[in-house]
């Protein structure tokens, strides 16, 4: 069994454990522990804990004690009581200050995050507040963080609710798997993923009035709050039912499989999922686990890859293959598994889970070439949605390498792509039209016409900062055509936001913003769309709204942070807050500046620079 798959120790009762969701607490070998008395040493600690790097003392004081006689004397006080509070062995010094905890200690939020969901979903606070009912006086700043830090925390416990009832329902044990996807579904109650768990939970306990309920339940709420119908998710996890038992041979396996890869390919993908399943029924007859493996590793990756919104289903069916290949120490499906898992991750902006399921796969030696270079370039685009940009580079770099090496030219033209837009967002111009051109022209060479609009589009956002329009509508219109042509929501998307900045740049101001609130609607019309497109669209019509004076600046604004702070886009929450701070959030503009120093780009350091000098 690979030890990464393995699923760690439940805590030991002899620790120090430091619970920061809910009321704040610490327990020492199982019994509480010392009692802060200053609701700023809280939140100091919990500031700590949760940054991205050490601050330095005269922030800090700063952030929490301006409204004191002396500052820095108040922030000692605050050092020395957290250092009272944790132990002797710990590490809490210096300018700027670190925080280093006693071996052995465990705080809620870090297992939250980056634990096992079977540690993180009993977790005593799990669902509450960071540091419910604190609240900090004068402090508007460090409220803006705390709001920030909690929206993501709230999006990491829904994600930890619904990964464990997905590995419940992996295990059959569908009363569990059906009680956290509920808890999932309370806490976004507009999620139709939730709901696609809840009603195949249903399906597949026979219980087709309940989820019929549901179904109902859902359609309604869609209609009203969404003004849809119930999407493919939904449909699909109504077509679900009891597994049916028996025995098969490999060959009708087989020839089940090819057949459901023909339809795919020739465009029916209803005719092909359905060979799939049939084809994981027969395997599942048939009881060889290799199978059983593989033909839900098919089915999953058709679910996935594909324009249909069908992630969901395919998450459901990675777990049952990863359940399977765990238990027989295929070390190698299951990094086929996580990397796929990863993606899937990575769409939906669920940026820690992606990072833990990639970094699985990189870290494991039974990991094929071909899986490696999917993790890094996997992995290299969450880096590069959470502005890690030198890590991204270095990540997506090494994907064009590996990708060279084992001759896949699609996944170095992804690649190559997600390469350039580091260097668009960062402003180097130059490095993104090389880049772009080289993934476009390696994607027309391989015949994948249904990848083009993407660097397409971003190439023509590249001439438009160059101010070279006539080129930038070009490569827009081509892009746009052929995205409508495909019928894929992202690149829709990607491509009408760089239309609308072209429409502005021409004066046609009013057009622009119709083509940016299109743009939006159509990224979203899907169930699992491409989250950080949705937000990055977003940034779009609040830098335009504020050119123009639109007045609905500032609610694009609170809709952008809320979305870029649940999942941890460091950029995109930067300028959300940028943008807020201009509409007179107090607060707001410190925050950005302090989250944008661990930031690289001088694009983004300039808008924090100016934002400072109004």
């Amino acid at each position: 069994m690979s030890a990464s798959a393995q699923e760690p120790a439940r805590i030991p009762p002899s620790t120090l454990v430091v619970q920061l969701l809910g009321r704040p607490r610490t327990d020492v070998d199982g019994a509480p522990g010392y009692r802060l008395r200053s609701r700023k040493s809280w939140a100091l600690l919990a500031f700590l804990l949760l940054g991205e790097r050490p601050p330095a003392r005269s922030q800090l004081a700063s952030l929490l004690f301006a409204d004191a006689d002396d500052p820095l004397g108040a922030l000692r006080w605050c050092l020395a009581e957290i250092r009272r509070a944790l132990g002797s062995t710990v590490v809490l010094d210096g300018d700027p200050v670190t925080i280093s905890l006693p071996v052995g200690t465990t705080v809620d939020v870090d297992v939250l995050v980056r634990g096992h969901w079977s540690t993180a979903v009993d977790l005593p606070g799990l669902g509450q507040d960071l540091l419910d009912g604190l609240v900090i006086l004068h402090a508007d700043a460090f409220e803006s963080w705390l709001l920030s830090e909690r929206r993501r925390l709230a999006a990491a416990t829904e994600s930890i609710l619904h990964e464990a009832a997905l590995g419940h329902l992996a295990r059959g044990d569908l009363d569990r798997a059906r009680d956290l996807a509920v808890r999932a579904a309370v806490l976004s109650p507009l999620d139709e993923n939730h709901q696609a768990l809840l009603i195949r939970l249903y399906r597949l306990a026979g219980e087709d009035e309940a989820a019929r309920r549901q179904y109902d339940a859902w359609a309604a709420v869609a209609e009203r709050e969404l003004g849809a119908p119930p999407g493919a998710p939904v449909l699909l996890a109504m077509r679900e039912g009891p597994r049916p038992a028996g025995g098969a041979g490999g060959v009708s396996i087989q020839a089940v499989t090819e057949a459901g890869v023909a339809a795919v390919s020739a465009g029916a993908l209803v005719a092909g999922v359905s060979s799939f399943e049939n084809a994981v029924g027969l395997a599942d007859r048939g009881g060889v686990d290799s199978e059983r493996i593989s033909t839900r590793l098919v089915l999953a990756e058709a679910l996935i890859h594909t324009l249909g919104g069908l992630d969901e289903a395919g998450l459901a069916i990675l777990t049952e293959a990863e359940r399977i290949a765990v238990a027989n120490g295929d070390r190698e499906a299951t990094t086929r598994v996580q990397a796929e898992v990863g993606y899937v991750d990575f769409l939906r902006a669920r940026y820690d889970r992606a990072e833990r399921s990639l970094t699985q796969v990189l870290a494991e030696d039974a990991t094929s070439p071909s899986v490696r270079a999917k993790a890094m370039t996997y992995l290299g685009s969450v880096a590069s949605d959470r502005a890690e940009y030198p890590r991204a580079v270095a990540l997506l770099q090494g994907a064009v390498r590996a990708s060279r090496g084992v001759d896949e030219p699609r996944r170095e033209a992804f690649a190559l792509s997600m390469l350039g837009r580091v260097s668009l967002l960062r402003g180097d111009l130059a490095g993104a039209t090389e880049l772009l051109v080289a993934a476009g022209d390696l994607a027309e060479r391989d015949h994948w016409l249904s990848f083009l609009p993407w660097p397409q589009a971003m190439l023509g956002q590249t001439w438009l900062s160059l101010g070279d329009l006539d080129a930038a509508a070009r490569a827009l219109e081509q892009s746009f055509a052929r995205a409508c042509q495909i019928g894929d929501p992202c690149w829709e998307g990607i491509s009408a936001r760089g239309l609308a900045m072209l429409a502005e740049a021409q004066g046609e101001v009013d057009h622009a913003f119709a083509v940016l609130l299109d743009a939006r609607a159509r990224v979203n019309r899907l169930a699992d769309p491409y989250v950080w497109l949705d937000v990055h669209i977003l940034d779009a019509l609040c830098e335009i709204g504020r050119r123009h004076g639109h007045p609905l600046t500032a609610s694009w604004a609170d809709a952008m942070l809320d979305r870029s702070s649940r999942t941890g886009m460091r950029e995109l929450t930067v300028r959300a807050m940028l943008h807020e701070a201009a509409s007179g959030f107090r607060g707001d503009a410190e925050v950005a500046a302090i989250l944008a120093a661990d930031i690289d780009s001088s694009v983004l350091s300039a808008l924090v620079a100016a934002a400072g000098e109004r």
